[in-house]
């Protein structure tokens, strides 16, 4: 059964990954909301999630500029989506806060902006639970670098240890 458009997905949802929460600027907005929107849109075979992140992306970046990023994410997810061997979780569209998923993936487009690789790969490796990462890292460096020429960089404090997050994934069934 697919899931609806904005529908809840991940139970084990975390607010942050330190003790200080961290507030997210327009950036991190677009690669977790986009990565959200994107996903949901896969699971749910529904493209108004995909329209919610055209609009976003399009107000944000202008049309033209958005274009190209937003191509870009949709490569980025559906590399993803193909690689993991279980069922990506997201938060429901309106949600505020960001699941251990969303976390990760901005986590990736982060160390990849910040060149910090062995970073980059274990958030991919703790979100696809799969040891095939080169297309992933590759679509995931392709977006943070579109986002990047658009002056739009995560900030560094987003990155993540992943490996204290593989765990987590290791009981989810596959």
């Amino acid at each position: 059964m697919k899931k609806k458009c904005g529908a809840p997905a991940a139970s084990r949802c975390v607010q942050d990954f330190s003790n200080e929460p961290l507030r997210p600027d327009a950036t991190e907005l677009l690669v977790g909301y986009g990565f959200r929107g994107w996903v949901s849109g896969y699971q749910s075979g529904d493209v108004a999630c995909w329209e919610r992140v055209w609009r976003l992306y399009s107000n944000i970046l202008g049309p033209t500029s958005a274009r190209a990023v937003v191509g870009s994410l949709a490569s980025w997810v559906r590399s993803v989506n193909s690689a993991a061997r279980r069922d990506v979780e997201v938060s429901p569209l309106e949600a505020c806060q960001f699941c251990r998923d969303e976390c990760l993936a901005i986590s990736m487009i982060a160390a990849s902006q910040h060149q910090t690789c062995p970073a980059m790969r274990a958030c991919a490796f703790a979100l696809i639970d799969n040891a095939l990462l080169d297309e992933v890292l590759h679509h995931a460096d392709s977006y943070a670098l579109l986002l990047r020429s658009q002056d739009r960089v995560v900030s560094p404090n987003w990155i993540v240890n992943a490996n204290a997050y593989c765990e987590s994934t290791s009981h989810v069934a596959h």
